[in-house]
């Protein structure tokens, strides 16, 4: 198939879009490459993506562009016909959404919207895009299902990717546009995001400075390594939403429609309470951790939990890398990319 990946230099765009390359697939990936982390660990990704287009396919194509100008969007899709495409581009960071939300509604809202028409007008048959589990907010009924509402976000971020989930659902029923939005559960792992706490921790102990768990570490939280994110993001898309007959408008069913549209988690289904984390960090880095322990921050869910079961149903795969497994990757490849092994 052809595929357009968006975010195709970011953390999970970069996963996802490798693996398509490698079992065969025409890969066109498009990011802006921007400055809210370290561009050259964006750069470093799709020289990667460049070198497994050598060695597995012949099909791959990077257009370095910003979503959010309808003319690149418009150009891209005029330039390519796509079989599926799989949008993970965002203005991702809980915290940093209470510090310029203009970002998240740039990346997140007319970006999104430039990407449901040009998949409208192109006739895609299937868009699976990006989801998170913050779009859970006050909801405190664990594990976090699908099959309940999420209605209360705690943070404009969430906001904006609940605002993505409905936005779809419309162009679903009026269009006919099949759509997959995928939860993701506080995902971890080789070539990650700067800004995301096990980088953060990691580099602070091999500093010998203190890292800051907010809550006093009372947080628990379903820590999903990218590889199983990639596997899952790739079978939802590959399995395009279809019409659902069976579904009742007198009693909603808030993951799927009569439009072929859908929400599913992709989690570990196993929340890790977050000094735990910080000991298999530990464990693998053969170091101790000078630990500050701060209040909750303003817009942080206390826990999260994960139900997969609507996910493993439909496509048949359910995470299951262990949090000790997953950072010892994780580790590995930090000492290398950094030179600190």
């Amino acid at each position: 198939m052809k595929v357009l990946v968006t975010g195709a230099a970011g953390f999970i765009g970069y996963h996802v879009a490798k693996r398509l390359l490698e079992r065969g697939d025409e890969v066109v990936g498009i990011d802006s490459i921007n400055s809210y982390y370290d561009p050259q660990l964006k750069r470093a990704r799709l020289r990667l993506l460049e070198e497994a287009n050598r060695k597995a396919s012949p099909g791959y194509h990077f257009i370095h562009g910003n979503l959010a100008d309808k003319s690149v969007v418009d150009g891209c899709f005029a330039d390519h016909a796509f079989d599926r495409v799989i949008h993970l581009a965002a203005q991702a960071g809980v915290r940093y959404s209470l510090e310029n939300p203009h970002a998240y509604v740039e990346s997140n809202i007319v970006a999104y919207t430039n990407m449901l028409e040009a998949c409208r007008g192109s006739g895609v048959a299937h868009l699976t895009y990006a989801s998170t589990s913050s779009v859970y907010g006050a909801n405190t009924d664990m594990p976090f299902s699908e099959h309940r509402p999420a209605d209360h976000p705690l943070q404009f971020y969430a906001a904006t990717k609940r605002a993505n989930e409905l936005m779809a659902h419309s162009y679903s029923h009026l269009f006919g546009l099949p759509t997959t939005g995928l939860r993701f559960f506080t995902v971890y792992g080789p070539w990650g995001r700067p800004d995301m706490a096990l980088f953060l921790f990691t580099r602070s102990i091999l500093a010998g400075e203190p890292i800051k768990l907010f809550n006093n570490g009372n947080h628990t939280r379903d820590f999903t390594y990218i590889d199983d994110i990639a596997e899952g993001v790739i079978r939802a898309s590959d399995n395009p939403a279809a019409r659902n007959s069976a579904w009742d408008s007198s009693h909603p069913d808030p993951a799927t429609s009569s439009a072929p549209w859908r929400i599913f988690n992709i989690g570990n289904n196993n929340p890790v309470k977050l000094t735990a984390y910080v000991e298999a960090l530990e464990n693998a880095l053969g170091r101790k951790a000078v630990i500050e322990l701060l209040p909750l921050q303003a817009g942080d869910l206390l826990d999260t939990f994960a139900d997969t079961s609507a996910l493993d149903q439909a496509v048949g795969y359910r995470p299951a890398t262990t949090v000790r497994e997953g950072v010892g990757r994780f580790v590995d490849w930090y000492q290398t990319y950094y030179g600190r092994g």
